[in-house]
């Protein structure tokens, strides 16, 4: 046995999930193929590593991913009848398990979660259509996550806990201003997440707000922000020091170590066997603390523009005086009309070509 939760229920690991078996009568709500939405006939929930092996691609059981659920609940030794779970690619050993308390209030989120290849802010370019039902396989990249709380929870209420959940989630991938890997926007997500909360019914203290302004919405929120932070930290090294990186902060936008590279064979195709140098040198300023700074502030300027909460000349403005100074930090010449020109006045470009004048100006020294 895993864990026994704050509500009596026993946590178990076992061929690749992590299963909570109910001790009493629980209202849930899941977002799962499988006994999807409201119930009060659930008796266990899971979530499942559907990967075929580490490293692997996940792969169904059965000819949809309904009847593949079925068979892993089945194989769990629970009855799909009265289970609902969850899939995902990620490894459960790199689990959180949170717990957030106030008097007799609690609330339990464990946790699972990978957004490097599938991370995506909410009305981003659309990966397919259903087609008749047909349902794709699960995709490498989903945040599960299972919460319990040990008091009783109006039916609305619990949906409203749900809100709360996915609004905590977003918060923890924000704050670590991780890309959408789909689009230049903060990643709100992965196009597979799934949420499965639940309460005692047989609890005397009964709660009908699950909301920010409510002790038990705030309880959620920090249980579901630490854990889905401690969840990515574990699966794919996603932290904030990781993120300490002009490239890190920069991929959505294009920034990237590769592009930068590329840009600078077109100058010195005579270098193009000294990658693994280049490569070397640029982590020189990649985790500088300060360009990493400044290179935020740029960023954020583009997602303004691209918000519409500032104009293009005052963001073209702003951009070229924050060039100036991360041109200053180190110690190269600004970039001049023929430099902007080449890159046709486009900000990233810009910010590019700073890096560029970096590279030649102070590679060879």
């Amino acid at each position: 046995m895993l864990k026994i939760l704050d509500t009596g229920d026993k946590v178990y690991q076992y061929n690749k999930s992590v299963i909570v078996k109910f001790v009493g009568k629980r209202g849930v709500l899941s977002t799962g193929i499988i006994n999807g939405g409201y119930s009060e006939n659930i008796t266990a929930i899971f979530n499942n590593d559907a990967k075929t092996a580490p490293g692997m691609g996940c792969q169904l059981k059965a000819p949809t991913y309904k009847e593949h659920m079925e068979i892993i609940a089945q194989e769990l030794g629970l009855d799909p009848k009265y289970t609902t779970g969850l899939g995902t690619a990620a490894d459960m050993k790199n689990m959180s398990i949170t717990v957030e308390k106030y008097e007799d209030l609690s609330v339990t989120a464990l946790i699972t979660g990978g957004i490097e290849t599938n991370g995506g802010r909410v009305g981003d370019p659309a990966s397919y259509i259903e087609n008749n039902g047909k349902i794709e396989q699960v995709k490498h990249g989903t945040i599960n996550i299972m919460v319990a709380i040990n008091g009783n929870l109006l039916p609305h209420t619990l949906t409203r806990a749900l809100i709360t959940i996915t609004e905590a989630k977003t918060a923890a991938i924000q704050e670590l201003l991780e890309g959408s890997k789909y689009s230049s926007g903060i990643a709100t997500g992965s196009g597979t997440d799934g949420v499965i909360v639940y309460c005692n019914l047989e609890s005397e203290r009964t709660y009908k707000d699950a909301g920010k302004h409510s002790k038990l919405g705030e309880l959620i929120g920090k249980a579901v922000k630490k854990g889905v932070k401690e969840a990515l930290a574990k699966q794919s090294d996603l932290t904030p020091q990781r993120q300490k990186s002009i490239f890190r902060r920069g991929r959505r936008y294009g920034i990237t170590a590769e592009k930068v590279w590329e840009k600078y064979i077109e100058f010195y195709p005579e270098k193009s066997n000294k990658k693994l140098e280049y490569m070397e040198f640029i982590k020189n300023i990649e985790v500088d603390e300060e360009i990493v700074a400044l290179t935020s502030l740029y960023i954020h300027l583009l997602d303004q523009l691209d918000w519409e909460l500032l104009s293009r000349e005052v963001v073209e403005n702003s951009c070229e005086k924050l060039g100036e100074i991360i041109c200053e930090k180190l110690q190269i010449e600004n970039l001049t009309i023929e430099d902007k020109e080449y890159v046709k006045n486009d900000l990233v470009g810009n910010y590019i070509m700073i890096l560029l004048k970096y590279i030649k100006e102070k590679w060879e020294e």
